[in-house]
């Protein structure tokens, strides 16, 4: 059973969005109520589905936007979580704090979680699902959380809320950590990353197909939906070769992915709907800036060119 059979929602197209612009970062600066109505209005000609990463003030401005502007959209609310362990396997060494740090960060994540119940509650007309966190179990992540303690948080959330609950992780994790997370979450959500591992473009799709398959058949009797899919359109060296991220390859992964999972009714949510320029490191061609179909300054890229006509 997939995820629109298993929870009566209708299917549609489905996207991670975050609207920090130039000059604006998470725990910043935040985008202005006009800046997410410029987004939204952008979006919501070709999808009904959003994903949000924390409800922060971004999110609690996007649940505003589409209130009062009665906009068609449902949104996947997420309570971000921070580092509650040290994790010295971190690539870039960012996953290592000190005991007072974490102990914040273990209050800090409470109340992450109890806000998410707040607003599910609150909207949920608009609030279709919940994800307790984002990659966070992996094994390169630099906010890393216990299994045990995702755990926690899952079956707080179950117990004082109606939306189905998930956790949002690379679909590695699932095939053997995350099998106690398998049990007490509604559905499974995945991550899948062709370019990050060093496939080529005509080998990207049937490699997506590949991660989200042995999850699929490994849990038979849970949704699984696809929370992050993507292609960067730059790149400046590290982890990914410059020469296959470009707009053109976008469009070809974005085109394979969009008929395949539709013809399946997949829920998958691609990354992302606009670059982000604040994210990864300082360089401008960081492929973590890179992954919008739509540029900082909200013109289209190749993929929606077309689509926009």
């Amino acid at each position: 059973m997939n995820f629109f059979e298993k929870f009566k929602t209708n299917p549609a197209n489905a996207i991670c969005y975050s609207g920090f612009r130039e000059g604006q970062k998470p725990g910043g600066v935040y985008p202005t109520y006009e800046e997410i109505k410029e987004d939204l209005l952008i979006l919501q000609n070709n999808w009904k589905y959003l994903r949000l990463y924390d409800c922060d003030e971004h999110g609690d401005t996007v649940i505003a936007v589409i209130k009062n502007e009665n906009l068609d959209f449902k949104v996947m609310m997420g309570a971000y979580i921070g580092a509650e362990m040290n994790n010295f396997g971190c690539p870039w060494g960012g996953g290592v704090f000190s005991e007072e740090q974490l102990e914040l960060n273990r209050k800090k994540n409470f109340s992450n979680i109890q806000k998410l119940i707040d607003l599910a509650n609150k909207y949920p007309e608009i609030i279709f699902s919940l994800s307790v966190g984002n990659e966070a179990c992996v094994d390169w992540t630099d906010h890393y959380v216990p299994v045990e303690r995702v755990v926690e948080y899952v079956k707080i959330v179950k117990e004082k809320t109606k939306q189905p609950v998930t956790f949002c992780e690379n679909y590695v994790p699932w095939l053997h950590k995350l099998q106690p997370l398998a049990e007490v979450v509604d559905f499974i959500s995945i991550h899948t990353y062709p370019v990050w591992e060093y496939k080529h473009i005509h080998e990207s799709l049937e490699y997506t197909k590949h991660n989200f398959y042995a999850v699929a058949e490994k849990y038979p009797n849970k949704p699984v939906i696809i929370t992050e899919a993507g292609w960067s359109t730059n790149s400046n060296g590290r982890g990914i070769n410059p020469e296959i991220v470009n707009e053109e390859n976008q469009k070809i992964y974005y085109d394979d992915l969009m008929e395949w999972t539709n013809a399946e009714n997949i829920l998958t949510f691609v990354f992302e709907a606009f670059d982000e320029d604040w994210k990864g490191s300082p360089e401008p061609m960081e492929p973590e800036k890179h992954w919008g179909l739509y540029k900082i300054n909200r013109t289209p890229k190749l993929v929606m060119q077309k689509k926009m006509a």
